[in-house]
């Protein structure tokens, strides 16, 4: 099936990007202080275990109890809402703050934005940064080369930071702010829309435990061993075990390698055949 790859779909988090985040910038408003918006960022994101949460922690330097934060709920695909030392805090993306009416402005900087809002109010926005893998721009042309027709990247991260990233390695298109069951929803539109959907596969391409969904519905799933979670790696067809995107070429070369051999073979054989027959049938 790799042999057949028509269209390969890239996860951006952990897959094209490095996925170890670092916080660049810390903006307050309305009043609030840098180490108030670090404190109320750090402390809704104790329980998580996803890059930027890790990173907003290690940002703030501090031990939080885990008795200072109360009614901890993570909202998929939105960020989190929990009470951190008496007062309400939610941490995440745009759509968490429309979603909860938090007045704010959006912001189109370079990097993933954690918007902060304390009390219902807007309390500022945290830019964490995100470095492409070194071989992701190699990994598209390495794909486009051996023939692949469509490359392309789903991501759950905002349209402005999904474009800058497209644009960047030339990736021809994405589809950004996607919620897990979106992820699935499109491959299954882009698997129906292949020229020739018997002949022609489509390769997914992830590492989160969001992801194993996708992985598990294309025709081909892809892992990456790395920094890729359980659930992942145990959906996958592949596992590209140092996590290098640009492996993905190597191992569609090796498959179609493997074809090419295997062809070989069945000729070979019933070449054989048929020569021995024809001498038979001379006596």
């Amino acid at each position: 099936a790799l042999a057949d790859t028509h269209t390969v779909v890239f996860d951006k988090t952990g897959t094209l990007t490095q996925g170890v985040f670092r916080v660049a910038e810390v903006a307050p408003r309305n009043g609030f202080t840098k180490e108030e918006l670090l404190k109320a960022a750090a402390g809704a994101e104790i329980y998580s275990n996803h890059p930027i949460a890790h990173s907003l922690r290690e940002a703030y330097g501090q031990e939080i109890p885990a008795g200072l934060v109360q009614d901890y709920q993570e909202i998929p695909a939105h960020g989190i809402s929990a009470v951190v030392a008496g007062k309400q805090v939610l941490a995440g993306n745009d759509r968490l703050m429309r979603r909860e009416g938090i007045d704010h402005k959006d912001c189109d900087l370079q990097g993933t934005i954690a918007y902060i809002a304390i009390d219902r109010e807007y309390a500022g926005y945290i830019v964490i940064a995100d470095e492409l893998k070194a071989d992701a721009k190699e990994a598209v042309e390495r794909l486009k080369s051996l023939g692949v027709q469509r490359v392309l990247m789903l991501t759950g991260d905002d349209t402005s930071v999904a474009a800058r990233v497209a644009e960047d390695l030339g990736i021809e298109g994405f589809y950004a702010e996607l919620l897990p069951e979106d992820k699935v929803a499109r491959v299954e539109e882009l698997m129906a829309a292949l020229p020739n959907r018997r002949r022609q596969k489509l390769v997914f391409v992830g590492d989160g435990v969001n992801d194993a969904p996708v992985i598990t519905r294309a025709d081909l799933g892809v892992a990456m061993g790395g920094l890729g979670s359980d659930a992942a790696i145990e959906a996958a067809d592949v596992v590209l075990m140092d996590g290098a995107p640009s492996k993905l070429a190597q191992v569609i070369r090796l498959a179609r390698r493997t074809k090419g051999i295997i062809w070989q073979n069945i000729f070979l054989a019933l070449g054989v055949k048929a020569f021995f027959l024809l001498l038979g049938t001379f006596g």
